[in-house]
């Protein structure tokens, strides 16, 4: 397998199902005020990571990679202090998460080297690719602190296997 097919494929898998498996997880545990809170006013809820995540990967996937229109409103994805429904930013995030999906499905590893301009930024596929697992990283993780912060409970992601963390999240995936 080429590299650019091999850089796909494996941010396909962290963007539509690895990190998404583990934000569901947390969701399965938070209660519904739960989804609103934040520890003080310069930090973001769990919903308002939802809703913002959801708002990068269609800016920056949907939008400036795929080539829909760019409809978002950044500063309203933290302005938010719900409550909206779960079923609702679920609903945001889910859409989002698929609409990314069939952009990721038609790219090839050519178009990594396409150019595009996202967020008034000259960058490449490849570098907005990039970002967009990046970001979803860091925020799944924010995610996943603020549920064990609110829940006290070990989401049971890993397992140790002598020393080694064996994946049990991978279980959880919806196909």
């Amino acid at each position: 397998m080429d590299s650019g097919r091999a850089f796909l494929d494996e941010s396909r898998r962290y963007v539509v199902e690895e990190y998404p498996t583990k934000i569901r997880a947390c969701l399965e545990v938070l209660q519904d005020d739960d989804l609103w809170w934040r520890p003080n006013d310069q930090s973001n809820s769990v919903g308002n990571l939802l809703l913002h995540l959801a708002g990068n990967i269609r800016q920056w996937i949907v939008s400036g990679v795929g080539g829909a229109p760019d409809t978002r409103e950044r500063q309203a994805e933290f302005d938010e202090r719900g409550p909206i429904a779960r079923e609702e930013v679920l609903r945001r995030f889910d859409a989002a998460l698929r609409d990314a999906d069939a952009v990721f499905a038609g790219l090839t590893g050519a178009s990594l080297d396409e150019a595009r301009s996202i967020q008034g930024r000259q960058t490449t596929v490849l570098h907005a690719i990039y970002h967009v697992v990046e970001h979803f990283s860091m925020h799944t993780g924010q995610i996943i602190y603020l549920t064990k912060q609110r829940t006290a409970r070990d989401l049971g992601f890993y397992r140790d296997a002598g020393g080694l963390a064996e994946p049990v999240w991978e279980r959880r995936i919806q196909r």
